[in-house]
């Protein structure tokens, strides 16, 4: 059992999504985000020559979309050209906090998307123009780079921090207890250091910009800024993403996501 002491110092490192509730926050607007914080342009597109449906002429052999599907010219725009594998997280709209999350990766002719998991998101929705405390989750594209959690690496490739300082407490905005909730995290490269473990507090944009913005264990309830997912998905996307494949987040509102 975890110490209140310790509970207390997880909750007074983990800003943002950690905040007052044991979840953690890294927030990006998709446009006029400095250097530090957006994943340099590129494109998502697929090879020239390959079609833009996943279903070509009657009887003939079915396709991956050269196009990841729901994302508009701006949103595609801000994915790095070498990016391999890209975790879509489309919100319901801009003020709900759920959520799915569905994982493309390239095939070599196009992009083919994996089972849509359902997801929570925080509690007042999305915004472009992330600050720490708006009980929002950024919207943006946003290398993944590092991963944690207080229970054993399940086998993923990325670098993984094992230690009790994911060990949280509390309760979250329904009631619901956050016990778990980071017994695995994926951090998401907004406002922090990659490389570094997401425990890492270096914050390069300021503290009021937010951080702490991560992929961990849902709770049943909304987050103050990450995305979460059950545990068993977290388990599958770790193992799921390589390094060597660049993998990316995009993520915000659906309407957003097609601009």
């Amino acid at each position: 059992m975890v110490s209140a002491a310790v509970v207390l110092v997880v909750l007074a490192a983990l800003s943002g999504c950690g905040e007052d509730t044991g979840t953690a926050v890294r927030d990006v607007p998709v446009s006029g985000v400095p250097d530090t914080a957006r994943v340099a342009p590129g494109t998502a597109d697929a090879e020239p020559g390959t079609t833009d449906t996943a279903q070509g002429r009657a009887g003939a052999e079915t396709r991956a979309p050269a196009r990841i599907p729901g994302l508009g010219p701006r949103t595609r725009a801000w994915i790095p050209a070498n990016a391999r594998q890209v975790v879509v997280v489309t919100g319901r709209g801009k003020d709900a906090n759920r959520s799915r999350v569905v994982l493309y990766e390239h095939t070599g002719s196009g992009w083919e998307g994996g089972p849509a998991w359902p997801a929570h998101n925080a509690l007042r929705g999305w915004t472009d123009d992330h600050r720490a405390g708006d009980l929002r989750s950024p919207i943006g594209v946003f290398t993944l780079t590092d991963a944690g959690g207080l229970l054993p690496d399940p086998g993923t490739r990325l670098p993984y921090d094992q230690s009790q300082g994911f060990a949280v407490g509390g309760t979250g905005f329904e009631g619901e207890p956050l016990e778990g909730s980071f017994d695995y995290v994926i951090a998401i490269d907004y406002n922090r250091v990659p490389g570094t473990s997401p425990l890492d507090r270096t914050r390069p944009l300021g503290a009021d910009r937010g951080g702490g913005i991560w992929l961990h264990v849902d709770h049943e309830g909304p987050t103050q800024g990450c995305v979460s997912l059950s545990e068993r998905h977290m388990e599958e996307l770790l193992r799921a993403l390589d390094p060597d494949r660049h993998p990316v987040i995009v993520m915000g509102d659906a309407d957003s996501l097609r601009e």
